[in-house]
C-alpha cells in the first residue's frame, strides 16, 4: 500500500475547490511498473485526474447519504488501461481505427507539421488545400501531401489548412509555445476555472439508499460532446448513476468506433438544434436537466444559443461543464484534438525519440483528452456537491491546452524517463460485454471507492437510436 496524496492529486483537488482534509480518504494499490512510460509525468497526470474524480464522487455520495466519505482506491493498472481504452477496444474481435492515413506528421521546409483528418469533412478540407477532390485515394493523397508540404513552411501550412476549415499544426518546442501569444494566453489561468453564474436557490436531489453507491443517481445530463475528452467525462457520470442523453447533430456524424468506447451508460439522440423542431425538443429536455456538458468550440455553441449564461437563464440552477481544445487567446475558437495540442505546446518535441531533425514524438496515451475528461467529470461532481448546500448555477471550464501546461510545467516528475516501462499487461483491467453494436472488449472503469459500481448499467447502442426524453422522474 502506498500513499496516494501526491502533489499532482493535491494540485488538482485544490483546482476543484475541494477540502484538503478529504485527501486523507485516498489510498492507492500497488500497480504495475511504468504502464505509461514517457519523459513527461504522464502517469502522474492520469493517476491524479482519476483520483480527484473518484474523491469527488465519494464526497457527493456522502453528502447525499449522510454517511462518512467512503475510502477511495486508485489502481494504476486500471488507470493506465482506461487512459488507452480506445486502443484496447475490440468490436466482435475487430480493432477500431484510431488514426486515418492523413492524420500524421509531415516534413516541412523548416521542421514538422501534424494534420488531423479522421473525420470525412476534415479530410476533404485538407485535400482541397492541395487541389485534390474528396474522393482521392489515400495513397495518392499521402504522396501529394508529402510532396507539397516538404517545400513549405510549417506556419504557412497551418494557416492555409485552418483557413480552409481543416486541421494542421506546426510543431513547436515548449519554449516557442510559451513565447507565442497563443501559448502565453494560457499562462496563469486555472487548471479548472470555476464560477457561480447566478443566484438560483438550492435544488437538492433525493437522498441515496442502497448499494452500489451511485452518487449521481437521478441527475439528468445533456451531453453535447464529441471524440474523447467530453465523452469520457459523461461516460463517468453515467457510471455514477446519471441519466446521460448524448445529443448529436445529424449532419455531423461521429466515429462509430469512438462511440463504442465512450458510449457506455448513455443514450443517444440526433437533434438539429438549428431547426425549429430540434430546438423545441432541446428546450424541453433542458427544462428538466441538471447538468449540461459542452464540448464544442466557443463559436459553434454561441451560434446555437448555448452559451453558459444563456443556458442558466433558461434553466436556473444548472451545472455546466465546458471544455475546448485551446482555452483562451487567439486560438480560443479553433478546432483542435489531443494530438494537435501535443504538437503545438511542445509535448511532441519533448517526447521525440529520433535524433536532431527527426520527427516529433507522442505521449503513450491521448492523456490530454482522458485527463481533461476525468477532471471535467470531477468538476461537475464537485459543483453538484456545492450546489446541494448553496444553490446557484455553476460553470466549470477546462481545456486541453491548459491540461498540457499542467503536464509540462507543474506536475512532479515521478516516472524515471521514457525507458521506465515495465511488464504491464492490461488484461486484468479488460472485460467483455454484449451490446447492440456487437461483443465489446473494453477497459473497466478506473473511478472507484468503497461501494461504487464495478461497471456501467448499460452498453453503448447505435448513435441517435434513442428517444429524446428523460428516463428519470
Amino acid at each position: 500500500m502506498t500513499d496516494a496524496r501526491g502533489s499532482g492529486t493535491e494540485q488538482a483537488w485544490a483546482a476543484l475547490g475541494g477540502d484538503p482534509a478529504l485527501l486523507a480518504h485516498l489510498g492507492a494499490d500497488d500497480g504495475p511498473e511504468g504502464p505509461l512510460p514517457a519523459r513527461l509525468p504522464v502517469m502522474e497526470l492520469a493517476r491524479s485526474a482519476v483520483a480527484v474524480c473518484s474523491l469527488a464522487a465519494a464526497e457527493l455520495a456522502a453528502r447525499r447519504t449522510g454517511r462518512p466519505v467512503p475510502r477511495v482506491r486508485v489502481d494504476d493498472g486500471a488507470v493506465a488501461t482506461a487512459f488507452t481504452s480506445e486502443r484496447h477496444l475490440r468490436i466482435d474481435g475487430r480493432a477500431p481505427t484510431t488514426f486515418a492515413p492523413l492524420s500524421r506528421f509531415w516534413r516541412t521546409a523548416d521542421g514538422w507539421v501534424r494534420t488531423h483528418a479522421n473525420y470525412p469533412h476534415h479530410r476533404a478540407r485538407l485535400l482541397a488545400t492541395l487541389g485534390l477532390p474528396a474522393d482521392t485515394p489515400d495513397d495518392v493523397a499521402v504522396a501529394a501531401a508529402a510532396a507539397s508540404f516538404a517545400g513549405r513552411r510549417g506556419d504557412e501550412i497551418e494557416h492555409t489548412v485552418y483557413a480552409a476549415g481543416g486541421l494542421a499544426v506546426a510543431a513547436r518546442t515548449p519554449e516557442e509555445w510559451a513565447a507565442d501569444p497563443r501559448g502565453a494566453a494560457v499562462v496563469g489561468t486555472p487548471l479548472v476555472a470555476r464560477e457561480r453564474i447566478d443566484g438560483a436557490p438550492v435544488r437538492r436531489t433525493a437522498a441515496l439508499t442502497g448499494e452500489p453507491l451511485l452518487p449521481a443517481a437521478g441527475v439528468r445530463v445533456l451531453d453535447l460532446t464529441r471524440v474523447i475528452a467530453g465523452p469520457v467525462a459523461t461516460r463517468t457520470l453515467a457510471l455514477l448513476g446519471a441519466d446521460v442523453l448524448r445529443v448529436d447533430a445529424p449532419q455531423l456524424p461521429e466515429s462509430p468506433d469512438a462511440h463504442s468506447d465512450t458510449g457506455f451508460g448513455k443514450r443517444s439522440v440526433d437533434l438539429d438544434l438549428g431547426s425549429r423542431s430540434g430546438s423545441a425538443v432541446f428546450e424541453g429536455l433542458l427544462a428538466e436537466a441538471d447538468v449540461v456538458v459542452l464540448g464544442y468550440r466557443p463559436g459553434a455553441v454561441e451560434r446555437l444559443g448555448l452559451t453558459p449564461r444563456s443556458l442558466a437563464a433558461r434553466r436556473p440552477g444548472l451545472v455546466i461543464g465546458r471544455l475546448s481544445a485551446w482555452g483562451h487567446g487567439p486560438w480560443a475558437g479553433r478546432r483542435g484534438f489531443d494530438s494537435l495540442v501535443q504538437v503545438a505546446t511542445g509535448i511532441a518535441s519533448v517526447e521525440a525519440d529520433a535524433g536532431p531533425g527527426g520527427p516529433p514524438g507522442a505521449l503513450p496515451a491521448q492523456a490530454l483528452d482522458h485527463g481533461t475528461g476525468y477532471l471535467l467529470a470531477a468538476a461537475v461532481l464537485r459543483a453538484l456537491t456545492e450546489q446541494h448546500e448553496e444553490g446557484g448555477s455553476r460553470l466549470a471550464t477546462l481545456s486541453l491546452a491548459r491540461t498540457a501546461a499542467w503536464l509540462l510545467d507543474e506536475l512532479p516528475a515521478r516516472e524515471s524517463g521514457a525507458a521506465a516501462g515495465g511488464a504491464y499487461d492490461p488484461e486484468k483491467w479488460l472485460t467483455a460485454t454484449d451490446s447492440p453494436l456487437g461483443r465489446l472488449r473494453h477497459a473497466v472503469p478506473p473511478v472507484a471507492f468503497e461501494g461504487s459500481p464495478a461497471d456501467w448499467s448499460r452498453p453503448p447502442g447505435p448513435l441517435g437510436a434513442d428517444t429524446a426524453a428523460w428516463l428519470t422522474a
